[in-house]
């Protein structure tokens, strides 16, 4: 009898389910976001966002230290350097060029890293929503 008090009062006890962490493209709004998000919250790791044909993309990094100075930007075998500053809420930005070989590299498969000294940071957009990012550099090229 004790054991099955026991091994009722486990069942109930239940861990939190995970947070559902998604890339939504927000591509209706100016600027044109992408997110990688917790929908209907505050969440966030990344954010990519331009103004529809600069094709400039802002990319911010939330979480972890701030990335400041100079930062080496690659994706594939392409590679670029961009000025990374921490932006608001202790985030790092940079922009990028969705006409450059980095950006294109990026739209491919779907990983960037940005290192900046021995911090490295990645961006990682899975197959399943790469048609959403390749969306977001189609809106954001001029």
């Amino acid at each position: 009898m004790i054991a099955l008090f026991i091994i009722a009062a486990l069942a109930t006890q239940t861990s939190p389910p995970e947070p559902a962490w998604t890339w939504t493209l927000y591509a209706d709004t100016t600027p044109v976001v992408l997110a990688n998000e917790v929908p209907d919250t505050a969440s966030l790791r990344a954010t990519l966002e331009c103004d529809p044909g600069t094709s400039v993309a802002l990319v911010s990094l939330y979480g972890g230290a701030p990335l400041t100075g100079m930062a080496r930007v690659t994706a594939g075998e392409a590679s670029a350097v961009a000025e990374a500053e921490t932006a608001r809420a202790g985030a790092s930005k940079l922009a990028l060029r969705t006409d450059h070989p980095v950006f294109a590299a990026f739209t491919v498969d779907g990983k960037l890293a940005i290192a900046v000294g021995d911090e490295r940071r990645p961006v990682e957009v899975p197959a399943a929503h790469l048609a959403k990012l390749r969306r977001f550099a189609e809106l954001c090229s001029g």
